[in-house]
């Protein structure tokens, strides 16, 4: 599967409803995770050597680079710029079902792989959920967090309940489909068949957004509608931002306001702006992205001193 390389400006509206004047979109390049499989990966380097190094994770349906593509240049003028494409999504890896646990595993192997150490491990929706179990899993690879429009669970309203129980019951007939023909074809074939070289934002991006299958979206919000991170966020122990979306439908403010509250000492940034905003309300999205990340970065020292025993404590 080819998808066509990203044009080295993007000068044009996206879907015609945001303008994103001479955004630059890293080249990437296609990892090998040991035992895992294969991602497309870029990596854009900050502004020296030892930048500290953020790693961004995408939302539902989309890639690394469409859910991303406003914010890593402006990041990379302090930060060493990674995403990813999640497991069924973009060139992610496949697999026999999707799984919350394996795309924050393999976000864990890319660390290895590429020799990072204390890394910002930063989400977007389904990318913050991730992210959080980043941290479940692996907390000694990551040395904070950024959420960003996001939550602790789903299925708090009679409503989320019947979507998601609905969606995972119609997932479960679906089990095993991943490694047939039927379904690889069917993640591919619009990539593929889109094969052009755009010069503009809106061939490229929705050439990215029609690479994930519907097949792929169904099992992916089948597996948030069991995410509850709830139970251990109090025990997170390096620095957190909480980017709020103050006009999100998708996922309310109230919980995400409560999310924040309950991880200790983390800093909360909200934006007026919708569930999109990492996109298509990216001039409020990326200053405030900016802010809650260099925050993190700035408080990584403050965590780690109180980690350390005091000198009194090792006489």
């Amino acid at each position: 599967m080819r998808l066509p390389s990203p044009p080295a400006l993007l000068k044009r509206q996206l879907l015609g409803r945001v303008y994103v004047p001479y955004v630059r979109i890293p080249e990437g390049r296609m990892v090998e995770l040991p035992g895992r499989g294969s991602t497309y990966v870029t990596d854009t380097p900050g502004p020296t050597p030892d930048s500290p190094t953020i790693v961004l994770l995408h939302a539902v349906g989309c890639t690394g680079l469409l859910t991303w593509f406003p914010s890593i240049g402006p990041l990379s003028r302090r930060f060493r710029v990674i995403t990813l494409d999640q497991r069924w999504h973009g060139r992610g890896i496949q697999s026999d079902e999707f799984s919350l646990v394996d795309c924050a595993d393999d976000v864990a192997a890319l660390v290895d792989v590429l020799g990072l150490e204390d890394v910002i491990v930063a989400g977007y929706s389904m990318g913050s959920i991730i992210a959080q179990r980043v941290w479940r899993q692996h907390p000694d690879k990551v040395g904070g967090l950024v959420l960003c429009a996001t939550t602790d669970r789903f299925r708090s309203s009679v409503a989320e309940k019947s979507f998601h129980a609905g969606m995972e019951i119609a997932m479960l007939g679906t089990r095993g489909l991943s490694r047939s023909r039927v379904a690889v074809r069917a993640a591919r074939t619009a990539a593929s068949a889109l094969d052009l070289a755009p010069d503009d934002v809106h061939d490229w991006a929705f050439a990215e957004f029609r690479s994930t299958s519907p097949w792929a979206v169904g099992q992916a919000v089948a597996a948030l509608g069991r995410h509850h991170s709830r139970p251990w966020l109090s025990r997170i122990d390096v620095p957190t931002a909480v980017v709020v979306t103050t006009q999100d439908h998708v996922l309310p403010p109230r919980h995400q306001l409560a999310l924040a509250r309950r991880i200790p000492g983390a800093t909360i940034h909200d934006i007026r702006a919708g569930h999109a905003a990492c996109t298509l309300q990216s001039e409020r999205f990326v200053p405030a992205l900016l802010e809650a990340a260099t925050t993190v970065n700035a408080r990584r020292r403050d965590f780690s001193r109180r980690t350390q025993p005091s000198s009194s404590a090792l006489a």
